[in-house]
């Protein structure tokens, strides 16, 4: 007890050139402002945790979330203190996490603009302190540029070493994978563009980022069905395939407004409408060639929804939602269903 207090002291007085601005900055405004980014807070930063943390991965596909997912997140984050990391914005998703969820002692914002940021010794004093973190909406592209091999990127590992949660919602989601897409042209592949073309400029796939037990071989992404990205995941998918020779690589799709957690054991559970979607062909595409169009053999998707289980360390699904095939012939995604 005596050792968290001393941590948290030492936090708070890192803090404290950071919140002495706080009084004169406008209501709407950053709290404070550090080097290459902008601080937000709400709560008590120096309140003790309430209750223990423990591992869980919320992965959310943007758009509203289910708030019965979020208040998991809250529980394994032990009721203390969340830190929400994103690329724009402001104090709008941490008032709602502490207001709307609620259960929390603080929440603190750091919207980060480039890698200046990632070295800061007060932001990594935040990082180090939270019970919780969770990466916010926008374009993924400005976390992978700003965040990839700084000192951030190392205390989000240690965060997460230390059995901690992590969650993601959109772009945010979009990072919690072993590998990721990430949109470093800043345009949104689309599923068409993606079946046509699966070595594309556009098509940036990016590894060794972030580190999360249990993702290690999944790509993720999100408003699946509703911005109807099955093909682009499908081209992702093929491509890691192709290039780690790897037929274990896995996709996971999670429709807009739903959520999966992941426990400490790796078993994951939906929440919400929708699907999360899993896409593991478990084979090479025929043809990954540049300039042309996929082609593909049958493999299934499977949909995972509220009665169902994912357990990633072998991603048998309990009580699908569906079980369809899936085929790409020439840059178009067949699917059994329709």
């Amino acid at each position: 007890m005596l050792a968290r207090l001393s941590a948290l002291a030492m936090a708070a007085a890192l803090l404290l050139p950071l919140t002495a601005l706080a009084a004169d900055a406008p209501a709407k405004g950053p709290d404070a402002v550090g080097p290459g980014y902008e601080y937000y807070v709400i709560g008590d930063i120096t309140a003790p945790t309430p209750g223990k943390t423990g591992p869980l991965l919320a992965l959310m596909g943007g758009g509203d979330w289910p708030l019965e997912a979020f208040r998991q997140f809250v529980k394994q984050s032990g009721g203390g203190h969340i830190v929400v990391l994103r690329a724009r914005g402001g104090r709008e998703l941490q008032d709602e996490i502490y207001k709307d969820v609620g259960g929390v002692a603080s929440v603190e914002t750091l919207v980060i603009q480039n890698e200046d940021a990632g070295e800061d010794p007060k932001l990594l004093a935040i990082i180090a302190r939270a019970d919780g973190i969770f990466f916010g909406g926008g374009d993924q592209s400005n976390y992978i540029r700003a965040w990839k091999g700084t000192a951030l990127n190392k205390a989000l590992d240690a965060h997460v070493k230390a059995g901690k949660p992590v969650g993601g919602t959109s772009a945010g989601l979009a990072i919690l994978g072993g590998y990721s897409y990430g949109c470093l042209d800043s345009i949104s592949m689309t599923s068409p563009e993606a079946l046509k073309n699966p070595t594309a400029a556009g098509v940036t796939l990016v590894r060794d980022f972030l580190h999360l037990p249990w993702l290690s071989k999944v790509i993720t992404d999100s408003h699946f069905d509703k911005r109807d990205r099955q093909g682009r995941l499908v081209a992702f998918v093929g491509r890691l395939i192709q290039e780690e020779n790897d037929p274990t690589i896995a996709g996971l799709g999670i429709d807009e407004g739903a959520a999966m957690l992941i426990d400490g054991d790796g078993v994951g559970r939906f929440y919400g409408p929708g699907h999360a979607w899993l896409v593991r062909p478990m084979a090479k595409p025929a043809t990954i060639i540049a300039g042309q169009p996929l082609t593909y053999a049958p493999f299934p998707i499977v949909g995972v929804g509220p009665e169902s289980t994912l357990d990633f360390k072998t991603f048998k699904v309990t009580q699908p939602t569906f079980t369809l095939t899936a085929q790409v012939k020439d840059g178009v995604l067949i699917r059994s269903d329709r």
